[in-house]
């Protein structure tokens, strides 16, 4: 019951989270996907911006929150594991929810002038995210060469985890860019990429104890 939870829980998260950014930036006149971060499609002058919070981006948070839990009791005990994971669920899952609840100021206020307390929590928490989260999958890949049939499972984790953490420094030092949209999205796509791949892998129990 729990293996299929965490199945769940992360294959329909990531499916939420990416359909969520495609149909709010279609209703979003002008909006570009390259040179605008997924949080201006929430921000509090966005179109429909209560309902992309509160009804998709935060139930995905919720799903990645779920998924890490759930994936964490049904993998192989491990304390780098175990970190790995509580790793995901503040970053990724926690972090999600808490971006909704605190969305930008309009625009995301990109020169940072008189920010709102909403905006400083969105801001700092975005941050611990994308800094925590690479380190948590590289955790996990550490802790699953040890498990049965994990070779193809640790070497993607390795590589996400490089890919992730590079675009986030990528990031951090080009948050001027007209490309910092899709830089964020490498970024996003690659996490999600492991959260799927990661369920795949518990659901065909090709990772053992």
């Amino acid at each position: 019951m729990i293996k299929k939870a965490s199945v769940w829980t992360g294959i329909i998260g990531a499916l939420l989270f990416i359909l969520t950014t495609i149909i709010a930036g279609s209703l979003y006149p002008n909006y570009s996907h390259t040179s605008q971060f997924i949080s201006e499609l929430y921000a509090v002058d966005a179109p429909n911006v209560d309902k992309i919070r509160y009804y998709f981006y935060l139930p995905s948070g919720i799903l990645f929150l779920l998924f890490a839990l759930f994936s964490n009791v049904s993998l192989p005990k491990s304390g780098l594991k175990t970190l790995g994971f509580l790793g995901i669920g503040f970053g990724y899952g926690i972090g999600t929810i808490v971006c909704s609840i605190f969305n930008c100021d309009i625009d995301c206020n990109p020169e940072f002038i008189n920010p709102s307390l909403s905006q400083i929590i969105h801001n700092l928490m975005g941050m611990i995210t994308y800094f925590i989260v690479p380190f948590s999958i590289f955790a996990i890949g550490i802790a699953s060469k040890k498990w049965n049939n994990a070779t193809k499972f640790t070497t993607l984790s390795y590589i996400i985890a490089g890919i992730s953490f590079a675009f986030v420094l990528v990031l951090n030092v080009n948050l001027e860019s007209p490309f910092k949209g899709l830089i964020q999205r490498i970024i996003e796509a690659s996490i999600q990429i492991w959260i799927v791949f990661c369920s795949l892998q518990i659901n065909k129990n090709l990772i053992n104890k």
